[in-house]
Protein backbone atom coordinates (compact mmCIF):
# COMPACT_ATOMS: atom_id res chain seq x y z
CA UNK A 1 0.00 0.00 0.00
CA UNK A 2 1.24 3.47 -0.86
CA UNK A 3 2.08 5.71 2.06
CA UNK A 4 -0.34 8.47 2.96
CA UNK A 5 0.97 12.06 3.13
CA UNK A 6 1.44 13.79 6.46
CA UNK A 7 -1.59 15.67 7.80
CA UNK A 8 -1.24 19.31 8.86
CA UNK A 9 -3.61 22.14 9.69
CA UNK A 10 -3.75 25.92 9.68
CA UNK A 11 -6.33 27.15 12.17
CA UNK A 12 -8.83 25.00 14.08
CA UNK A 13 -9.17 21.31 13.22
CA UNK A 14 -12.48 20.15 11.81
CA UNK A 15 -12.22 17.26 9.38
CA UNK A 16 -8.77 16.47 10.78
CA UNK A 17 -9.83 16.56 14.44
CA UNK A 18 -8.16 13.76 16.37
CA UNK A 19 -5.66 12.96 13.63
CA UNK A 20 -2.89 14.74 15.52
CA UNK A 21 -2.92 11.89 18.07
CA UNK A 22 -4.66 8.98 16.33
CA UNK A 23 -3.70 7.04 13.22
CA UNK A 24 -7.34 6.15 12.57
CA UNK A 25 -10.54 7.36 14.22
CA UNK A 26 -12.86 4.41 14.87
CA UNK A 27 -16.59 4.79 15.50
CA UNK A 28 -16.37 5.09 19.27
CA UNK A 29 -13.61 7.68 19.12
CA UNK A 30 -15.36 9.45 16.25
CA UNK A 31 -18.38 10.10 18.46
CA UNK A 32 -16.12 11.27 21.28
CA UNK A 33 -14.28 13.69 18.98
CA UNK A 34 -17.19 15.01 16.93
CA UNK A 35 -20.26 14.22 19.02
CA UNK A 36 -23.47 12.55 17.92
CA UNK A 37 -25.39 13.35 14.76
CA UNK A 38 -29.15 13.59 14.30
CA UNK A 39 -30.73 12.91 10.89
CA UNK A 40 -32.29 15.84 9.03
CA UNK A 41 -35.36 15.91 6.86
CA UNK A 42 -34.95 16.84 3.22
CA UNK A 43 -35.92 20.50 3.49
CA UNK A 44 -33.62 21.03 6.49
CA UNK A 45 -30.69 19.33 4.80
CA UNK A 46 -31.22 21.29 1.58
CA UNK A 47 -31.47 24.57 3.49
CA UNK A 48 -28.28 23.74 5.41
CA UNK A 49 -26.33 23.02 2.22
CA UNK A 50 -27.59 26.25 0.70
CA UNK A 51 -26.88 28.42 3.74
CA UNK A 52 -23.26 27.29 3.93
CA UNK A 53 -22.79 27.51 0.13
CA UNK A 54 -21.67 23.87 0.08
CA UNK A 55 -20.16 22.97 -3.28
CA UNK A 56 -18.58 19.77 -4.55
CA UNK A 57 -14.94 19.38 -3.53
CA UNK A 58 -14.03 17.07 -6.39
CA UNK A 59 -13.20 19.85 -8.84
CA UNK A 60 -16.41 21.03 -10.52
CA UNK A 61 -17.70 22.92 -7.43
CA UNK A 62 -21.34 22.25 -8.29
CA UNK A 63 -23.79 23.46 -5.58
CA UNK A 64 -24.80 20.51 -3.40
CA UNK A 65 -28.28 21.88 -2.67
CA UNK A 66 -28.98 22.07 -6.40
CA UNK A 67 -27.97 18.43 -6.80
CA UNK A 68 -30.34 17.45 -4.00
CA UNK A 69 -33.23 19.31 -5.64
CA UNK A 70 -32.46 17.77 -9.04
CA UNK A 71 -32.55 14.24 -7.61
CA UNK A 72 -35.83 14.94 -5.80
CA UNK A 73 -37.40 16.39 -8.95
CA UNK A 74 -36.36 13.35 -11.01
CA UNK A 75 -37.65 10.94 -8.37
CA UNK A 76 -41.02 12.70 -8.21
CA UNK A 77 -41.31 12.80 -11.98
CA UNK A 78 -40.49 9.12 -12.46
CA UNK A 79 -41.74 7.66 -9.20
CA UNK A 80 -38.43 5.86 -8.85
CA UNK A 81 -36.27 5.34 -5.78
CA UNK A 82 -32.99 7.17 -5.30
CA UNK A 83 -29.34 6.20 -4.78
CA UNK A 84 -26.56 8.05 -2.96
CA UNK A 85 -23.05 7.67 -4.41
CA UNK A 86 -19.82 8.74 -2.71
CA UNK A 87 -17.13 9.36 -5.31
CA UNK A 88 -13.90 8.52 -3.48
CA UNK A 89 -12.07 7.15 -6.52
CA UNK A 90 -9.65 10.11 -6.64
CA UNK A 91 -8.27 9.26 -10.08
CA UNK A 92 -6.12 12.41 -10.08
CA UNK A 93 -2.59 11.07 -9.38
CA UNK A 94 -1.61 14.10 -7.30
CA UNK A 95 -4.65 14.04 -4.98
CA UNK A 96 -4.66 12.31 -1.59
CA UNK A 97 -7.25 14.15 0.49
CA UNK A 98 -10.10 11.68 -0.04
CA UNK A 99 -7.83 8.68 0.47
CA UNK A 100 -6.59 10.28 3.68
CA UNK A 101 -10.14 10.82 4.94
CA UNK A 102 -11.26 7.31 4.02
CA UNK A 103 -8.22 5.75 5.65
CA UNK A 104 -8.01 7.85 8.80
CA UNK A 105 -11.44 9.48 9.36
CA UNK A 106 -13.93 7.37 7.36
CA UNK A 107 -16.93 7.98 9.61
CA UNK A 108 -17.18 11.64 8.63
CA UNK A 109 -17.77 10.59 5.02
CA UNK A 110 -20.22 7.87 6.05
CA UNK A 111 -22.05 10.38 8.27
CA UNK A 112 -22.58 12.68 5.32
CA UNK A 113 -23.74 9.85 3.07
CA UNK A 114 -26.13 8.66 5.79
CA UNK A 115 -27.59 12.16 6.17
CA UNK A 116 -28.26 12.37 2.43
CA UNK A 117 -29.68 8.85 2.25
CA UNK A 118 -32.04 9.48 5.17
CA UNK A 119 -33.28 12.78 3.70
CA UNK A 120 -33.83 11.27 0.25
CA UNK A 121 -35.13 7.95 1.59
CA UNK A 122 -32.56 6.36 -0.69
CA UNK A 123 -32.70 2.66 -1.44
CA UNK A 124 -28.92 2.29 -1.48
CA UNK A 125 -25.60 3.97 -0.74
CA UNK A 126 -22.61 3.15 -2.96
CA UNK A 127 -19.05 4.15 -2.10
CA UNK A 128 -16.73 4.15 -5.10
CA UNK A 129 -13.03 3.61 -4.39
CA UNK A 130 -9.99 2.93 -6.55
CA UNK A 131 -8.28 -0.43 -6.78
CA UNK A 132 -5.00 1.00 -5.48
CA UNK A 133 -5.42 -0.76 -2.12
CA UNK A 134 -5.16 2.44 -0.10
CA UNK A 135 -8.55 2.89 1.52
CA UNK A 136 -10.96 0.03 0.78
CA UNK A 137 -10.09 -1.94 3.93
CA UNK A 138 -10.67 1.08 6.18
CA UNK A 139 -14.07 1.75 4.58
CA UNK A 140 -15.21 -1.85 5.03
CA UNK A 141 -14.02 -1.79 8.64
CA UNK A 142 -15.91 1.46 9.26
CA UNK A 143 -19.12 -0.01 7.83
CA UNK A 144 -18.76 -2.97 10.18
CA UNK A 145 -18.41 -0.54 13.13
CA UNK A 146 -21.73 1.18 12.58
CA UNK A 147 -25.23 0.96 11.14
CA UNK A 148 -26.31 2.83 8.01
CA UNK A 149 -29.85 3.96 7.11
CA UNK A 150 -29.95 1.76 4.02
CA UNK A 151 -28.01 -0.93 2.17
CA UNK A 152 -24.43 0.24 1.66
CA UNK A 153 -21.82 -1.30 -0.59
CA UNK A 154 -18.26 -0.52 -1.69
CA UNK A 155 -17.49 -0.70 -5.41
CA UNK A 156 -13.93 -0.72 -6.72
CA UNK A 157 -12.90 0.75 -10.08
CA UNK A 158 -9.46 0.92 -11.77
CA UNK A 159 -7.20 3.69 -10.50
CA UNK A 160 -7.19 5.79 -13.67
CA UNK A 161 -7.58 9.51 -14.23
CA UNK A 162 -10.86 9.19 -16.12
CA UNK A 163 -12.32 6.65 -13.68
CA UNK A 164 -12.85 9.50 -11.24
CA UNK A 165 -15.27 11.25 -13.60
CA UNK A 166 -18.82 10.95 -12.28
CA UNK A 167 -20.28 9.28 -15.36
CA UNK A 168 -17.39 6.80 -15.44
CA UNK A 169 -18.02 5.84 -11.81
CA UNK A 170 -21.73 5.32 -12.46
CA UNK A 171 -20.87 3.07 -15.39
CA UNK A 172 -18.47 1.10 -13.19
CA UNK A 173 -21.13 0.65 -10.50
CA UNK A 174 -23.54 -0.55 -13.19
CA UNK A 175 -21.07 -3.23 -14.27
CA UNK A 176 -19.91 -1.43 -17.41
CA UNK A 177 -16.43 -0.27 -18.37
CA UNK A 178 -15.67 2.68 -16.03
CA UNK A 179 -15.06 5.35 -18.65
CA UNK A 180 -17.08 8.52 -19.26
CA UNK A 181 -20.25 7.87 -21.29
CA UNK A 182 -20.16 8.83 -24.94
CA UNK A 183 -22.76 11.53 -24.35
CA UNK A 184 -23.19 13.99 -21.53
CA UNK A 185 -25.77 12.92 -18.97
CA UNK A 186 -26.75 13.77 -15.39
CA UNK A 187 -26.70 11.21 -12.62
CA UNK A 188 -29.63 13.04 -11.02
CA UNK A 189 -31.76 11.99 -14.00
CA UNK A 190 -30.49 8.45 -14.52
CA UNK A 191 -27.52 7.14 -12.57
CA UNK A 192 -27.04 3.83 -10.77
CA UNK A 193 -29.37 1.25 -12.38
CA UNK A 194 -31.08 4.14 -14.15
CA UNK A 195 -32.33 5.63 -10.86
CA UNK A 196 -32.04 9.30 -9.82
CA UNK A 197 -28.64 9.41 -8.13
CA UNK A 198 -27.02 11.92 -5.79
CA UNK A 199 -23.34 11.75 -6.69
CA UNK A 200 -20.75 13.85 -4.92
CA UNK A 201 -17.14 13.78 -3.80
CA UNK A 202 -16.03 12.17 -0.52
CA UNK A 203 -14.88 15.40 1.13
CA UNK A 204 -18.19 17.03 0.25
CA UNK A 205 -20.08 14.47 2.35
CA UNK A 206 -17.61 14.96 5.21
CA UNK A 207 -18.19 18.72 5.08
CA UNK A 208 -21.94 18.12 5.10
CA UNK A 209 -21.61 16.02 8.26
CA UNK A 210 -19.52 18.74 9.91
CA UNK A 211 -22.07 21.42 9.01
CA UNK A 212 -24.93 19.32 10.38
CA UNK A 213 -23.15 19.21 13.75
CA UNK A 214 -22.09 22.86 13.84
CA UNK A 215 -25.15 24.43 12.20
CA UNK A 216 -24.85 27.09 9.50
CA UNK A 217 -23.65 29.81 11.88
CA UNK A 218 -21.03 27.65 13.57
CA UNK A 219 -19.81 26.25 10.26
CA UNK A 220 -19.47 29.76 8.79
CA UNK A 221 -17.24 31.04 11.60
CA UNK A 222 -14.33 29.88 9.47
CA UNK A 223 -13.76 30.79 5.86
CA UNK A 224 -14.97 33.82 3.93
CA UNK A 225 -18.38 35.43 3.63
CA UNK A 226 -18.98 33.85 0.22
CA UNK A 227 -17.03 30.62 0.78
CA UNK A 228 -17.41 29.49 4.39
CA UNK A 229 -15.76 26.53 6.09
CA UNK A 230 -12.49 24.73 5.56
CA UNK A 231 -10.99 22.82 2.65
CA UNK A 232 -8.54 19.95 2.37
CA UNK A 233 -5.50 20.57 0.18
CA UNK A 234 -3.05 18.02 -1.19
CA UNK A 235 0.37 19.67 -1.36
CA UNK A 236 2.98 17.78 -3.37
CA UNK A 237 5.44 18.52 -6.15
CA UNK A 238 8.65 20.15 -4.95
CA UNK A 239 8.12 19.54 -1.24
CA UNK A 240 10.31 17.49 1.05
CA UNK A 241 7.25 15.73 2.48
CA UNK A 242 3.83 15.69 0.78
CA UNK A 243 0.99 16.89 3.00
CA UNK A 244 -2.77 16.97 3.22
CA UNK A 245 -3.53 20.31 4.86
CA UNK A 246 -6.85 21.51 6.27
CA UNK A 247 -7.21 25.29 6.04
CA UNK A 248 -10.03 27.81 6.37
CA UNK A 249 -11.09 29.12 2.97
CA UNK A 250 -9.43 32.50 2.47
CA UNK A 251 -6.08 31.37 3.92
CA UNK A 252 -3.07 32.83 2.04
CA UNK A 253 -1.52 30.26 -0.29
CA UNK A 254 1.87 31.54 0.90
CA UNK A 255 1.08 30.27 4.41
CA UNK A 256 0.39 26.80 3.02
CA UNK A 257 3.61 26.78 1.00
CA UNK A 258 5.63 28.00 3.98
CA UNK A 259 4.09 25.33 6.23
CA UNK A 260 5.18 22.64 3.76
CA UNK A 261 8.69 24.08 3.35
CA UNK A 262 8.37 25.09 -0.29
CA UNK A 263 11.15 27.20 -1.75
CA UNK A 264 10.56 29.69 -4.55
CA UNK A 265 10.35 28.10 -8.00
CA UNK A 266 9.08 29.11 -11.44
CA UNK A 267 5.43 28.42 -10.68
CA UNK A 268 2.73 26.47 -8.88
CA UNK A 269 0.09 24.20 -10.39
CA UNK A 270 -3.24 24.76 -8.64
CA UNK A 271 -6.28 22.56 -9.12
CA UNK A 272 -4.43 19.48 -10.35
CA UNK A 273 -3.79 18.15 -13.86
CA UNK A 274 -6.99 19.79 -15.10
CA UNK A 275 -6.04 22.96 -13.28
CA UNK A 276 -3.89 25.97 -14.16
CA UNK A 277 -0.38 27.21 -13.52
CA UNK A 278 0.28 30.44 -11.67
CA UNK A 279 3.58 32.26 -11.25
CA UNK A 280 5.54 32.21 -8.02
CA UNK A 281 4.71 35.89 -7.57
CA UNK A 282 0.99 35.20 -7.97
CA UNK A 283 1.25 32.33 -5.51
CA UNK A 284 2.60 34.70 -2.87
CA UNK A 285 -0.46 36.96 -3.13
CA UNK A 286 -3.19 34.36 -3.75
CA UNK A 287 -5.71 33.10 -1.21
CA UNK A 288 -7.15 29.61 -1.00
CA UNK A 289 -10.69 29.90 -2.35
CA UNK A 290 -12.37 29.76 -5.71
CA UNK A 291 -12.50 33.55 -5.85
CA UNK A 292 -9.00 34.03 -4.47
CA UNK A 293 -7.31 31.73 -6.95
CA UNK A 294 -9.40 32.96 -9.88
CA UNK A 295 -8.13 36.47 -9.10
CA UNK A 296 -4.57 35.37 -10.00
CA UNK A 297 -5.57 33.20 -12.96
CA UNK A 298 -5.82 29.91 -11.09
CA UNK A 299 -8.52 27.46 -10.03
CA UNK A 300 -9.18 25.68 -6.75
CA UNK A 301 -10.36 22.50 -8.47
CA UNK A 302 -9.87 19.45 -6.29
CA UNK A 303 -7.62 21.33 -3.86
CA UNK A 304 -4.28 20.22 -5.34
CA UNK A 305 -1.19 22.43 -4.91
CA UNK A 306 1.95 21.39 -6.84
CA UNK A 307 4.89 23.81 -6.73
CA UNK A 308 7.89 23.33 -9.00
CA UNK A 309 11.51 23.75 -7.95
CA UNK A 310 13.88 26.11 -9.73
CA UNK A 311 16.15 23.29 -10.92
CA UNK A 312 13.69 21.48 -13.19
CA UNK A 313 12.50 22.29 -16.71
CA UNK A 314 8.99 23.67 -16.24
CA UNK A 315 7.89 23.03 -19.83
CA UNK A 316 9.33 19.53 -19.66
CA UNK A 317 7.31 18.83 -16.53
CA UNK A 318 4.17 20.09 -18.26
CA UNK A 319 4.88 17.95 -21.33
CA UNK A 320 5.14 14.83 -19.14
CA UNK A 321 1.69 15.52 -17.71
CA UNK A 322 0.11 16.16 -21.12
CA UNK A 323 1.65 12.93 -22.44
CA UNK A 324 0.07 11.11 -19.49
CA UNK A 325 -3.31 12.80 -19.98
CA UNK A 326 -3.31 11.97 -23.69
CA UNK A 327 -2.78 8.32 -22.77
CA UNK A 328 -5.63 8.46 -20.23
CA UNK A 329 -8.20 9.27 -22.90
CA UNK A 330 -11.18 6.95 -23.18
CA UNK A 331 -10.75 7.19 -26.95
CA UNK A 332 -14.49 7.63 -27.53
CA UNK A 333 -14.47 10.96 -29.35
CA UNK A 334 -12.22 12.73 -31.81
CA UNK A 335 -11.01 15.53 -29.51
CA UNK A 336 -9.55 12.94 -27.13
CA UNK A 337 -8.51 10.24 -29.57
CA UNK A 338 -6.76 12.55 -32.02
CA UNK A 339 -6.64 16.04 -30.53
CA UNK A 340 -4.89 15.27 -27.25
CA UNK A 341 -2.03 13.35 -28.89
CA UNK A 342 -1.54 16.41 -31.11
CA UNK A 343 -1.26 18.64 -28.04
CA UNK A 344 1.15 16.20 -26.40
CA UNK A 345 3.25 15.86 -29.55
CA UNK A 346 3.55 19.61 -30.02
CA UNK A 347 4.39 20.38 -26.40
CA UNK A 348 6.99 17.60 -26.29
CA UNK A 349 8.47 18.88 -29.55
CA UNK A 350 8.72 22.37 -28.06
CA UNK A 351 10.90 21.08 -25.22
CA UNK A 352 13.41 19.56 -27.66
CA UNK A 353 13.80 22.45 -30.05
CA UNK A 354 10.56 22.44 -32.02
CA UNK A 355 10.55 26.24 -32.08
CA UNK A 356 7.73 28.68 -32.69
CA UNK A 357 5.92 26.23 -34.97
CA UNK A 358 5.57 23.79 -32.06
CA UNK A 359 4.35 26.56 -29.76
CA UNK A 360 1.72 27.62 -32.26
CA UNK A 361 0.67 24.01 -32.78
CA UNK A 362 0.11 23.60 -29.03
CA UNK A 363 -2.24 26.57 -29.03
CA UNK A 364 -4.05 25.51 -32.20
CA UNK A 365 -4.45 21.90 -31.11
CA UNK A 366 -5.61 22.91 -27.64
CA UNK A 367 -8.14 25.31 -29.12
CA UNK A 368 -9.42 22.66 -31.50
CA UNK A 369 -10.37 20.23 -28.71
CA UNK A 370 -11.80 22.76 -26.26
CA UNK A 371 -15.54 22.40 -25.75
CA UNK A 372 -15.87 19.49 -28.17
CA UNK A 373 -15.41 16.43 -25.96
CA UNK A 374 -17.98 14.06 -24.50
CA UNK A 375 -16.53 14.82 -21.06
CA UNK A 376 -14.29 17.45 -19.48
CA UNK A 377 -11.00 15.66 -20.23
CA UNK A 378 -10.11 17.54 -23.45
CA UNK A 379 -11.00 20.90 -21.91
CA UNK A 380 -8.99 20.26 -18.75
CA UNK A 381 -5.96 19.02 -20.66
CA UNK A 382 -5.94 21.92 -23.12
CA UNK A 383 -6.36 24.41 -20.26
CA UNK A 384 -3.35 22.88 -18.51
CA UNK A 385 -1.16 23.03 -21.64
CA UNK A 386 -1.99 26.61 -22.62
CA UNK A 387 -1.59 27.74 -19.02
CA UNK A 388 1.95 26.33 -19.01
CA UNK A 389 2.89 28.37 -22.09
CA UNK A 390 1.48 31.54 -20.53
CA UNK A 391 3.01 31.08 -17.07
CA UNK A 392 6.49 29.92 -18.04
CA UNK A 393 7.21 32.70 -20.51
CA UNK A 394 10.94 32.89 -19.73
CA UNK A 395 11.34 29.14 -19.99
CA UNK A 396 9.40 29.18 -23.25
CA UNK A 397 11.63 31.92 -24.69
CA UNK A 398 14.74 29.89 -23.85
CA UNK A 399 13.35 26.85 -25.64
CA UNK A 400 12.29 28.91 -28.65
CA UNK A 401 15.88 30.15 -28.96
CA UNK A 402 16.89 26.55 -29.45
CA UNK A 403 19.26 26.15 -26.49
CA UNK A 404 16.60 25.33 -23.92
CA UNK A 405 16.44 26.41 -20.29
CA UNK A 406 19.44 24.29 -19.25
CA UNK A 407 17.54 22.36 -16.58
CA UNK A 408 16.78 18.64 -16.70
CA UNK A 409 13.27 17.30 -16.32
CA UNK A 410 13.38 15.91 -12.79
CA UNK A 411 9.94 14.30 -12.79
CA UNK A 412 8.58 16.32 -9.88
CA UNK A 413 4.94 15.95 -10.86
CA UNK A 414 3.56 12.49 -10.02
CA UNK A 415 2.80 10.33 -13.06
CA UNK A 416 1.65 6.72 -12.47
CA UNK A 417 4.08 4.23 -13.96
CA UNK A 418 6.57 6.96 -14.89
CA UNK A 419 9.63 5.20 -13.50
CA UNK A 420 12.60 3.14 -14.54
CA UNK A 421 10.37 0.23 -15.64
CA UNK A 422 9.32 2.22 -18.70
CA UNK A 423 12.87 3.08 -19.73
CA UNK A 424 14.18 6.06 -21.65
CA UNK A 425 15.02 6.37 -25.31
CA UNK A 426 18.72 6.71 -26.07
CA UNK A 427 20.71 6.91 -29.31
CA UNK A 428 24.10 5.44 -30.13
CA UNK A 429 25.35 8.41 -32.14
CA UNK A 430 28.21 6.37 -33.62
CA UNK A 431 25.56 4.35 -35.46
CA UNK A 432 22.76 6.86 -36.17
CA UNK A 433 22.64 7.93 -39.84
CA UNK A 434 19.56 10.15 -39.55
CA UNK A 435 17.16 7.90 -41.46
CA UNK A 436 14.28 9.54 -39.59
CA UNK A 437 12.12 6.41 -39.53
CA UNK A 438 11.75 6.56 -35.75
CA UNK A 439 10.03 9.96 -35.90
CA UNK A 440 7.44 8.54 -38.28
CA UNK A 441 6.79 5.51 -36.07
CA UNK A 442 6.24 7.44 -32.84
CA UNK A 443 5.84 11.16 -33.69
CA UNK A 444 4.25 11.86 -30.29
CA UNK A 445 7.68 11.29 -28.73
CA UNK A 446 10.38 11.80 -31.39
CA UNK A 447 10.95 14.68 -33.77
CA UNK A 448 13.74 15.33 -36.25
CA UNK A 449 16.05 18.28 -35.64
CA UNK A 450 17.25 20.70 -38.31
CA UNK A 451 19.86 18.17 -39.45
CA UNK A 452 17.39 15.30 -39.66
CA UNK A 453 18.51 13.51 -36.50
CA UNK A 454 16.10 12.33 -33.78
CA UNK A 455 15.35 14.55 -30.79
CA UNK A 456 13.27 13.54 -27.78
CA UNK A 457 12.96 14.44 -24.09
CA UNK A 458 15.25 12.79 -21.54
CA UNK A 459 12.32 11.38 -19.57
CA UNK A 460 10.70 8.00 -19.10
CA UNK A 461 8.64 6.79 -22.03
CA UNK A 462 4.92 7.22 -21.16
CA UNK A 463 3.00 3.98 -20.79
CA UNK A 464 0.74 4.55 -23.78
CA UNK A 465 3.77 5.21 -26.06
CA UNK A 466 5.86 2.23 -24.96
CA UNK A 467 4.62 -0.08 -27.75
CA UNK A 468 5.44 2.60 -30.32
CA UNK A 469 8.86 3.21 -28.78
CA UNK A 470 9.67 -0.51 -28.90
CA UNK A 471 8.53 -0.64 -32.53
CA UNK A 472 10.75 2.34 -33.39
CA UNK A 473 13.72 0.60 -31.76
CA UNK A 474 13.02 -2.61 -33.67
CA UNK A 475 12.69 -0.78 -37.00
CA UNK A 476 15.82 1.41 -36.71
CA UNK A 477 17.90 0.47 -39.79
CA UNK A 478 21.18 1.36 -38.08
CA UNK A 479 20.29 -0.30 -34.74
CA UNK A 480 21.11 3.02 -33.12
CA UNK A 481 17.91 3.61 -31.16
CA UNK A 482 17.58 1.88 -27.81
CA UNK A 483 15.52 1.87 -24.64
CA UNK A 484 17.68 2.26 -21.57
CA UNK A 485 16.50 1.17 -18.12
CA UNK A 486 18.73 3.72 -16.38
Amino acid sequence: MRRLPEVAVIGPRRLTAGLDRLQRVDMRTHNEVHGGLQPLHLDSLTDLAELIELRGRGGAAFPFARKLRAVVASARRTGAGTVVVVNATEGEPASWKDKMLLTRAPHLILDGAALAAYALRATEIVIGVADDGVSSRSVLTALAERSMPTTTQVVTVPHRFISGEGGALVRGINGEVPIPPGRKSRASDAGVRGLPTLLSNAETYAQLAMAARLGPDGYSRLGTATEPGTVLLTVGGAVATPHVVEVPLGTPLADVLDLCGVRAGPGVLVGGFHGKWITARAARSARISREGLAAVGGVLGAGIILPLSADTCALGEAARVVQYLAGESAGQCGPCRMGLPDVARALTSLTVGGGAAARDTVRLAAGAVRGRGACSHPDGTSRFAVSALETFAEDLAAHLDGDGCGNPVKGILPIPGDDATGGRLTVDWTRCDGHGLCAHVVPELIRLDANGFPAFPDTAVPQWLRPGARKAVAMCPALALRISKN
